[in-house]
């Protein structure tokens, strides 16, 4: 019955897929059974259109026993497979070497065998998040087919530990929502490619960061440690990192110089939500981004004054105070004497604090080519 539906399904390449309309290539044949209750996939399923293209069997009810061992065998063309939200406990064997795109999210997989991705050295994006996976299962030679490699997530597994074996050809790595609790200095070793890493709602503190673990990376560009546990912002970051997220920690400090190592360096720091207070920032703080720094938020923490070195950022263009304790803005919070011309702020945020915006000096904000760049009120008043 289902054959049936694929046949009325590949009469037409202009599909909906995940609420929006995309346009595909009528020379791009492809199966879209997303959302029914299929449970198996004989042998044979696939026989009289050997060239598909992409199969979307996301949302059914695929069993590993239902799937046979040689249900994609002669699919010679096949690019893109998902099968997301379907009750699979291991990744489908002997699937087609022409894979680009493998998605098995939200399943129930629970090991991840050195076998498991054999002769899928054309795979370029891996998607396993939602699963039952750890360090425990996953064998360290599991990723070691993948020689293309570049983009893959494992969130919202159980991973303790960054997995070990990944693939040197990846640039963007996706460990969210897992119970990592610390990064050694040798899991990143070969993954010299590297450019974005995300591990935010984790369980990392500063001290479970080896020093070497990324320290000599240089196309690491991007790291999101938000929501983890961190006290302080982590010294030995990337000497590339550009985009550095924090958000949501319990950082009390971000220790002088931690910074000056970076080239060409940091771009755009967010702090939002810690524990910031007037002791917090030291004047060497910033030092090294003073011509990089371009984005830096700093609301929703407990400072008590604008931290030093601000007024130094030449390229800095958003900056985000609202939501802390300032009460005094000084003539040169923002306004560096020595610095000629006018400063590059587009937007700064400064509501919600216990400043009187009548007593602020009009030299305080001069720099600024724009009045309406400043958000003053509201203000606390107790």
């Amino acid at each position: 019955m289902w054959r049936f539906v694929i046949k009325l399904l590949l009469s037409n390449n202009r599909k909906l897929h995940n609420g929006s309309s995309e346009l595909l290539s009528a020379s791009a044949p492809l199966m879209f059974l997303f959302g029914n209750a299929i449970s198996s996939i004989p042998e044979g399923a696939f026989n009289g259109i050997p060239n598909l293209e992409w199969i979307n069997l996301k949302k059914n009810r695929l069993r590993s026993e239902g799937i046979d061992p040689k249900a994609f065998t002669g699919l010679r063309m096949l690019r893109r497979l998902y099968l997301d939200g379907n009750l699979l406990e291991i990744v489908p064997p002997d699937l087609p070497p022409t894979l680009q795109e493998l998605k098995i999210s939200e399943n129930r997989l629970r090991a991840i065998e050195d076998t498991s991705f054999q002769g899928l050295s054309s795979l370029v994006i891996l998607e396993l998040e939602g699963n039952l996976l750890s360090e425990s299962n996953v064998d360290p030679l599991a990723f070691a087919p993948l020689a293309q490699l570049s983009y893959l997530r494992l969130g919202r597994n159980l991973f303790r530990t960054v997995p070990q074996g990944l693939p040197e050809s990846l640039l963007e790595l996706y460990l969210e929502n897992n119970l990592i609790e610390e990064i050694s200095d040798t899991v990143f070793n070969k993954t010299n490619n590297l450019n974005v890493v995300s591990l935010r709602h984790n369980k990392l503190d500063e001290t479970r960061i080896a020093p070497l673990a990324w320290i000599n990376h240089r196309n690491l560009e991007s790291i999101d440690l938000s929501h983890n546990e961190l006290y302080m912002v982590p010294s030995y970051l990337p000497r590339s990192l550009i985009h550095l997220v924090l958000v949501g920690n319990r950082i009390e400090r971000i220790p002088g110089f931690v910074f000056a190592h970076m080239e060409p360096g940091l771009e755009y720091l967010y702090l939002s939500y810690n524990r910031l207070d007037a002791e917090g920032t030291e004047p060497e703080s910033f030092f090294g981004t003073y011509h990089s720094m371009v984005e830096v938020c700093l609301d929703h923490n407990q400072l008590a004054n604008v931290p030093s070195g601000v007024n130094e950022m030449t390229s800095l263009h958003f900056l985000r105070l609202d939501h802390n304790r300032i009460r005094l803005i000084h003539d040169e919070a923002f306004c560096e004497p020595d610095l000629s011309g006018d400063s590059t702020l587009v937007a700064l945020r400064l509501e919600n604090n216990y400043i009187d915006p009548n007593g602020v000096s009009p030299s305080a904000f001069s720099c600024i080519r724009a009045s309406s760049s400043v958000v003053l009120k509201p203000q606390n008043t107790k």
